[in-house]
Formats: structure tokens, C-alpha cells, sequence
């Protein structure tokens, strides 16, 4: 069963409680400063970029700025990749952007942790946290707090396509064919593609693909994800 923010990001029905809600899990993390985002690539024109965070408001305005995502080495790693990144000074120094480091570790915001989700459909999910001090030196330490914020990233991108994303943009559910709705019930109490085939008297390599359809379908980026997608819009109880 999900645990604390990661089943209560979810529940949420507004902006204000998705707020409250990944602010107080980067606290409980050990973090200050947390941004979500959204963005969405429009085949005519620039992306577009939809926000939730705490960042001090003396620096809101510089941190929002499109021109400061196309420069800053964090966000052109998350843009490029999928692996989180565990940043500090040099990581702008070795950027040639030692004073962008300067500007914001005068609001807290000198060392963290950032990671972005790729969906399908253009859709991407950036989420990063801060803090003043160095993140932690024990291996496993760190090990568990990338993992924790992995895992919320999960449970966080779903709610906040859900609350952020115009009905307009929203594209709807497709239909999930039988045998896909079988493989993610199976999948969500915990089976393997090779225990799905076996309950479902099929090949492995095919329940892997019925999962892997209906995760595209549903235009999430993993199986877990699908799962959780499902369940909220009643496709699966």
C-alpha cells in the first residue's frame, strides 16, 4: 500500500493542495525549496510550461524565466535525460555559469536533486528539490532519498496533469483492449510478465506487450504508473 505523500498527492483536487502536498513531502525529505512542472510540446510554437513551487518570490520571477531553463545545466540534463541529477556549485562552475549558482544559493537554493518523467504525446514532468546544505554523503542515505523522490515523481506527475493540464489539451482516455485490462489488473496485484502469461495462458513476450500497450495508451511512462492511471479513472478497482 502506498505510504503517506505518495497516496496523498492523489488525493488531491486543486493547485493549492498539490502544492501543499510536494512541499510537504520535500520537507520530510530534508529539502526546502521544491518546483513541479509540467511542459507541453506544441508542434507550432514554444513548449509550455506549467508551474507549482515554493522558490523565495524575490527570485520567482528570474527562476521562471524561459531563457534561465535554456541555460541552466540542470534542466538541460533533465531535458535530455531521464536519470536524476544530484547537482551542487561545480555543477554550474563546470557550466561556465559559477554566477547563476551565486544568485540563487542566496535564497537557499545551492544544492538538490532534479529528475525528469518523458511521456508520450509530448508531455514531460520536471520535478526538483533544494537546500542550502549538501545532500547527504552516505551512499545509502542517498541512495534512499533519490529513490523516495523517484517514486513520488510517480505518484506527483499523474495529480498534476490531472489538476494543471486544460481539458482542452487533455486528449481523454483511449479504450484498453480485454486482454490489456486483464494484464494490468494482473500486473497491479504484483505479477510478473512471465506470472501474466502463465495466469492468462499466454507467452511472456505477449503479456509484456499487452502492458506495454495499454502503459502507451494511457500515455504514462511505466507499468506502475498505468496502474495508479487506471485505477483513479475507474478502469481498473
Amino acid at each position: 500500500m502506498l505510504q503517506g505523500g505518495f497516496s496523498e498527492v492523489l488525493k488531491c483536487s486543486s493547485r493549492d493542495e498539490f502544492q501543499g502536498e510536494i512541499i510537504a513531502f520535500s520537507k520530510r525529505l530534508g529539502f526546502d525549496t521544491v518546483s513541479a512542472t509540467v511542459v507541453i510540446d506544441h508542434l507550432l510554437g514554444d513548449a509550455e510550461f506549467l508551474t507549482v513551487d515554493n522558490t523565495p518570490r524575490d527570485y520567482k520571477d528570474s527562476f521562471q524565466n524561459p531563457t534561465n531553463g535554456r541555460r541552466d545545466p540542470v534542466m538541460q540534463h533533465c531535458k535530455r535525460q531521464s536519470v536524476p541529477i544530484i547537482w551542487d556549485q561545480s555543477t554550474y562552475v563546470k557550466s561556465g555559469l559559477g554566477e547563476k549558482w551565486e544568485e540563487q544559493s542566496h535564497f537557499g537554493m545551492s544544492n538538490g536533486i532534479a529528475l525528469a518523467l518523458h511521456m508520450p504525446e509530448g508531455r514531460h514532468f520536471f520535478l526538483g528539490v533544494e537546500r542550502d546544505q549538501a545532500v547527504p554523503s552516505n551512499p545509502t542515505e542517498l541512495t534512499r532519498v533519490v529513490a523516495d523522490l523517484q517514486l513520488f515523481a510517480v505518484y506527483a506527475q499523474d495529480a498534476a496533469l490531472r489538476i494543471l493540464v486544460p481539458r482542452s489539451v487533455d486528449p481523454g482516455l483511449p479504450a484498453l483492449t480485454p486482454r490489456e485490462l486483464e494484464a494490468l489488473r494482473w500486473t497491479m496485484e504484483g505479477k510478473t510478465a512471465w506470472e501474466v502469461g502463465k495466469v492468462l495462458g499466454i507467452t511472456e513476450r505477449t503479456a509484456a506487450l499487452h502492458v506495454n500497450n495499454a502503459t502507451h495508451k494511457l500515455g504514462c511512462v511505466n507499468k506502475h504508473q498505468a496502474v495508479l492511471k487506471a485505477l483513479r479513472v475507474g478502469l481498473l478497482r
